[in-house]
C-alpha cells in the first residue's frame, strides 16, 4: 500500500498546511478515459520479493529502452498509459517523457505514465510523481494477490518453526577436512586480541556505503552460519548454471575470505563488479544510500535462486535472504462510520521507521513498554544539531500507533459501499530471524523542492522485546482477551519463537546529505568494535550510543549464541 504523499493533493488545510490543487493532467487523464487503464494495469503488475516492490511485468531476457534515445541505463524509464511507448527522464537533462507528453490528441492523452522499475504514476508535463486513489488500489490488489497465491495465512506457522540441529562430521567428512583445509588456529593473524572475521574492506571510491552494509551481513549469525557451512558453494554452482552474475556465490567468496584469519584490508572489487551488472542503474562511483543498497543486494540473490529453481517456493523459503531477513507486516484499516475492517499483509525485509516529532514526549515511551536494556546516555550528542531526541521504542510506537486518514484518502467499505473516512494502523504479523531497523534520516519535500538530512540523535536499545508491536498484541489491547484466539492459527502461541532480539550491529551516517561517511560498529563476543573501510578499532559502549544510527540490526535472542563467549571456542 502507498504511503507516499506529493503536492498532487486536494487542496485541504490540515494542521495549518494548505496543499495544492491535484494535477490538471490527470484530471483530464480520468475525464478522457476513467478508471479503467487503471484496473487494467493490475495485471501487468510484478510483485517482486524481497520486499514486495511492484514493477511492471516483462520477460527476464526483455530490457526496457527509451524509444527515442534507445538508453536502457536511465534512471528512469515511463510507459505511457495511453499507448505504452517507453520514454526517458533524466532531469535536469533531456526528458523525453515530457516531449512524449506533447502528442495529446483529442481522443486521448499521453501526459500520464508510469514508472516500469517501480510502479509508480508520473506526470509527464509536470514532470513530478502525482498520487491517484485507483491506482493506488490497484497496486494493492497486485500484492494482496501475490500474498494470497505465495503464503496464506493459516501456513505462517508451519513455515515459521526452525529446526535446529547441531552437527559434527562423520569419518569421511573428517577426512576430507583433515586432507584439505588448514586448521584456523594455525593461521597466522596480526592481531590475535580480535575475534575471528574482523577485516577492514578497502574503499573502491566511495564505497563506504557497501562496506558498511557488508560488515554487518558478515556478523550475521544465521547468514554467517550458512555460507561457512557450506551451503552455497560456489564452485558447484558455476559448474551447474555456468559462469554468470552470482551475488552469493560472490558473497560465499567473501565470507571465506573475511573468516580465513587474514588481517589484511579485503577488496571487494568482483562483488562490486557483480552488483553494479544487478543494479546498472547505481553502477557509477558516486555515493549511495546504505539502505538502498542493501534491499538491492537481497534482491539480487533472490532473483538468482528464483532462477534457478523452477519449482514453486513458498514466500519465506525460496532463498537464504528471505530465510534470515523476511518478515510479514499487517495493515488494518477500519471504516469509521461501520466498523467494517480491510486488512492485507504485505511482505518485506527490514522495518523503515520515521523519527519521533520533536515535541519532548520522546522519553515517555519506555514506562509504557516492557524494560528495555535502553542506551540513556547522550555523550558526545549536540543537542542544538540534533533537536530533540528519539527512540527506537518510540519509533516502534508511532509504526504501529492507529493513524487517521484524511478526507483525501477515503477507502471503499466493501459494508458501506460508499468511500468513507478510516483508521489504519500496522503491526508486525511475523517477524523475522534478523530484524533490520532503517531510521528515515533523508528526508524530500516535492513542494519545498529540497531535501535535507534529519540529525536527531536516536537511542537504541542492546535488548529488544518486540511483543508489544506483534499483530496479536496490538489487537488483543484493541479487542481485548475475548477475541483469543484469532486468524485461525493463534492459539498456540507457546510454540512462537522468542520475540526477544539482542541487537549485533549497528551502520551509522555522519555528514550531510550528499557528503556522508558510513561507519559499521559490530558488537561481538561483548565488545564493540568500529569497521571503518579498511580500519578495524575497539570502542567503548558509549561511543557507539552516541553515533547517529541509520540502520540497527537485531537477531533472536535464540541465535544469538551468548554474545559473551568467544567465536573460536565452539
Amino acid at each position: 500500500m502507498s504511503s507516499k504523499i506529493n503536492h498532487h493533493h486536494q487542496n485541504d488545510k490540515t494542521n495549518g498546511q494548505i496543499f495544492p490543487q491535484p494535477c490538471p493532467h490527470l484530471a483530464d487523464f480520468h475525464a478522457r478515459n476513467g478508471t479503467k487503464p487503471f484496473r487494467a494495469i493490475q495485471d501487468c503488475l510484478h510483485i517482486k520479493p524481497p520486499g514486495g516492490r511492484a514493477a511492471i511485468r516483462r520477460d527476464s531476457s526483455e530490457v526496457p529502452r527509451c524509444g527515442v534515445c534507445g538508453d536502457s541505463s536511465c534512471p528512469r524509464l515511463y510507459a505511457c498509459m495511453a499507448c505504452a511507448a517507453v520514454s526517458c527522464h533524466v532531469p535536469p537533462h533531456s526528458s523525453h517523457v515530457a516531449i512524449h507528453a506533447t502528442k495529446t490528441s483529442s481522443a486521448c492523452s499521453h501526459e500520464i505514465a508510469v514508472d516500469v522499475d517501480r510502479a509508480e504514476l508520473f506526470c509527464c508535463a509536470c514532470r513530478d510523481q502525482v498520487y491517484d486513489r485507483d491506482f493506488d488500489a490497484a497496486v494493492v490488489l497486485a500484492h494482496t494477490t501475490s500474498i494470497i497465491q505465495s503464503s496464506k495465512p493459516e501456513n505462517l506457522r508451519k513455515r515459521r518453526r526452525i529446526d535446529y540441529r547441531p552437527w559434527s562430521p562423520d569419518l569421511r567428512e573428517r577426512s576430507l577436512m583433515v586432507n584439505n583445509a588448514s586448521p584456523i588456529d594455525s593461521m597466522s593473524s596480526s592481531n590475535g586480541d580480535l575475534p575471528r572475521g574482523l577485516r577492514g574492506l578497502n574503499n573502491l571510491g566511495n564505497t563506504c556505503f557497501m562496506n558498511s552494509v557488508l560488515q554487518a551481513l558478515f556478523h550475521t549469525p544465521p547468514l554467517r552460519n550458512y555460507f561457512l557451512s557450506d551451503r552455497h558453494n560456489r564452485y558447484y554452482c558455476q559448474s551447474k548454471n555456468g559462469v554468470r552474475l552470482c551475488l552469493a556465490c560472490d558473497l560465499d567468496t567473501m565470507f571465506s575470505a573475511i573468516f580465513c584469519g587474514d588481517r589484511m584490508p579485503y577488496s571487494p572489487a568482483k562483488f562490486l563488479y557483480s552488483w553494479w551488472r544487478h543494479a546498472s542503474n547505481l553502477a557509477s562511483y558516486e555515493q549511495q544510500d546504505a539502505h538502498e543498497f542493501f534491499i538491492s543486494m537481497l534482491d539480487g540473490i533472490h532473483e538468482k535462486v528464483e532462477k534457478d529453481q523452477h519449482k514453486p517456493r513458498r514466500n519465506g523459503d525460496c532463498c537464504i535472504a528471505h530465510r534470515v531477513f523476511s518478515g510479514i507486516l499487517r495493515s488494518d484499516v477500519m471504516c469509521m462510520a461501520c466498523g467494517f475492517t480491510s486488512t492485507t499483509f504485505d511482505p518485506c525485509v527490514d522495518f523503515s521507521l520515521d523519527l519521533e516529532p520533536n515535541q519532548g514526549s520522546s522519553m515517555k515511551t519506555s514506562s509504557t513498554k516492557t524494560n528495555h536494556s535502553c542506551n540513556c546516555e547522550a555523550d558526545g550528542m549536540n543537542s542544538s544539531q540534533n533537536c530533540g531526541i528519539s527512540t527506537l521504542m518510540g519509533c516502534l510506537d508511532r509504526f504501529t500507533r492507529p493513524e487517521r486518514l484524511g478526507s483525501d484518502q477515503k477507502f471503499f467499505c466493501q459494508q458501506c459501499q460508499v468511500r468513507q473516512e478510516s483508521l489504519k494502523q500496522m503491526s508486525i504479523r511475523k517477524l523475522p530471524l534478523v530484524s533490520c531497523f532503517h531510521i528515515k534520516r533523508f528526508e524530500h519535500s516535492s513542494v519545498r523542492k529540497m531535501s535535507r538530512k534529519v540529525d536527531r540523535y536516536l537511542q537504541f536499545p542492546l535488548s529488544l522485546d518486540m511483543a508489544p508491536y506483534l499483530s496479536s498484541s496490538i489487537l488483543r489491547s484493541r479487542f481485548g482477551n475475548r477475541f483469543f484466539p484469532f486468524d485461525g492459527d493463534e492459539s498456540n502461541t507457546l510454540n512462537e519463537p522468542s520475540s526477544e532480539f539482542e541487537l549485533f550491529a549497528v551502520v551509522t551516517h555522519t555528514g550531510k546529505l550528499d557528503a556522508g561517511h558510513y561507519v559499521t560498529y559490530l558488537r561481538l563476543s561483548n565488545k564493540w568494535y568500529k569497521c571503518d573501510d579498511a580500519w578495524i578499532t575497539e570502542v567503548n559502549e558509549n561511543t557507539v550510543r552516541a553515533a547517529q544510527g541509520y540502520m540497527m540490526f537485531y537477531v533472536q535472542k535464540m541465535l544469538y549464541y551468548k554474545a559473551s563467549e568467544k567465536q573460536g571456542t565452539s
